[in-house]
């Protein structure tokens, strides 16, 4: 089987849904998940992270299920817009049922700092989260600047002013028996873009001259005059599924998916990043044949990685230059 549609939403019981603000370069991405949700983890492996709901994905804890997962620009004031998305929620009668009558949405959500491009004082909005919730779709998604990765960048070693856009990325990939597994990214590290293919940064701290870069690790080695570290950055992803897969499975499955953004991004998870990773089992996707075997979760997480890395690297090469930022495909 080969899929027109290369992002997360081909997998069944997924829609997803932006706000674009192409004016204050800033945005909102919300994944919705059908029925009663899905079963969702997180792993967090950046030290800056602004994230909500987190700590109740980690197995053992009582929830098994998210409703929508929010990535977010706006820094720590985008949080505002997971409200709004337990608002629309709720209004829908979607929920963790918790008094007759009464349900409470579980909108796990992450942010990244994108305040230095647009205007710094608009930033996603609860309002944001329920027209984004509203309007997700089961239509591919879409790569570059939109919604979470609106007002993305990387190669901020040295200041704002030397950055590349990012974006936000999606890959799928299609593995055996219908076994199905999807990335989507938005991408704003402080350090640069990699192709381990061709070996060759594609999107990082600028040079002087046209098509070339600075070491992002050099610099952070100390090698070359390095300005100020900014800490206002961070890559947020999301890891889907359509096998059936407990919390402790997936927190696997999202820790293997850092390793892809390990071979995409340099350096990463540093003490400037934020860096999260969700993953999830869509609940209602039909049961694979495949029993869960440790040798499947291995599987998936190796896919994970890989697929992480190919969204990073479709973000960077679909973004346009904005703001006095240019993309990849403009230095």
């Amino acid at each position: 089987m080969s899929l027109n549609n290369q992002s997360i939403t081909a997998i069944p019981g997924i829609t997803v849904g932006h706000v674009t603000d192409h004016e204050n370069l800033t945005g909102v991405t919300v994944v919705r998940f059908a029925g009663d949700g899905a079963t969702a983890a997180v792993s967090v492996q950046g030290a800056a992270p602004g994230t909500r709901e987190t700590d109740l994905l980690e197995p053992g804890n009582l929830v098994e299920r998210a409703n929508a997962i929010v990535l977010s620009g706006g820094s720590a004031y985008g949080l505002d817009a997971a409200s709004g998305v337990m608002a629309a929620l709720e209004a829908q009668g979607l929920g963790l049922p918790v008094l007759e009558g009464v349900v409470v949405p579980i909108v796990p959500a992450a942010v990244l700092f994108d305040l230095q491009l647009g205007s710094a004082g608009v930033r996603p909005t609860a309002q944001w989260g329920a027209k984004a919730t509203l309007d997700a779709t089961s239509a591919p998604v879409g790569s570059g600047n939109l919604g979470a990765g609106t007002g993305a960048t990387v190669g901020k070693l040295l200041g704002p002013e030397r950055a590349t856009k990012g974006g936000l990325g999606n890959a799928l990939l299609e593995l055996d028996d219908g076994v199905l597994l999807g990335a989507l990214v938005a991408v704003n590290a402080v350090g640069e873009v990699f192709d381990s293919v061709t070996g060759q940064t594609i999107a990082g701290v600028r040079a002087t001259a046209p098509g070339s870069y600075e070491s992002a690790v050099d610099l952070a080695l100390g090698k070359l005059e390095s300005g100020a570290l900014i800490g206002t950055n961070t890559t947020l992803g999301v890891i889907a599924t359509n096998v059936q897969l407990s919390k402790a499975q997936l927190k696997k499955v999202a820790e293997m998916a850092h390793d892809g953004l390990a071979r995409a991004v340099r350096p990463v998870h540093t003490l400037f990043d934020g860096d999260t990773i969700f993953a999830v089992s869509v609940t209602n996707a039909p049961k694979q044949s495949q029993e869960v075997t440790p040798q499947l979760i291995n599987k998936l997480g190796v896919a994970a990685a890989a697929a992480m890395q190919s969204a990073i690297l479709n973000a960077v090469r679909s973004t346009a230059s904005v703001d006095g930022v240019p993309a990849q495909k403009d230095w």
